[in-house]
């Protein structure tokens, strides 16, 4: 399943980038996270509640950032497994300023299995599109603290 899109926040690009690289913000932002804790040099240990159709599962797994170019670009990598399935994500973000904000131009590949991904094939697409969108509205949210 692959999702991609743009996303402008109202900052800097350098301020942009300290929110993306802020494990705080990134545990408080990204979607069905309940644990972020560090497990070593970008490299986190995640606790992960998705819930796609009547299918709801815990994961758990690592969140990982990788291909980190500041303030340009950065990947972040997600794999973890639960009673419902396995999930492995991998994406990009790729940051550009334009007259004081900054313009997110992303993309994403995600492989999920098992139950969640047998009952709920046909509801991942739209549920990764608006994850992605909650993330970066909590990310913007961010921007105000």
């Amino acid at each position: 399943m692959k999702v991609e899109g743009t996303y402008t926040l109202p900052a800097p690009r350098q301020r942009v980038w300290e929110l993306l690289n802020d494990p705080a913000v990134l545990a408080r932002a990204t979607p069905g996270v309940k644990e972020l804790q560090p497990q070593g040099n970008d490299v986190f240990k995640a606790i992960i509640e998705i819930g796609i159709g009547p299918v709801k599962g815990t994961y758990m797994g690592q969140v990982s950032i990788a291909d980190r170019v500041p303030p340009q670009r950065m990947r972040l990598i997600v794999e973890g497994g639960g009673k419902a399935g396995t999930v492995k994500a991998s994406g990009e973000l790729r940051l550009e300023e334009e007259d004081g904000r900054t313009v997110i131009d992303y993309t994403g590949d995600a492989q999920i299995t098992g139950l969640i991904a047998s009952v709920g094939h046909r509801l991942i697409g739209g549920v990764a599109k608006q994850m992605a969108m909650d993330f970066f509205k909590a990310l913007e949210r961010e921007l105000t603290k």
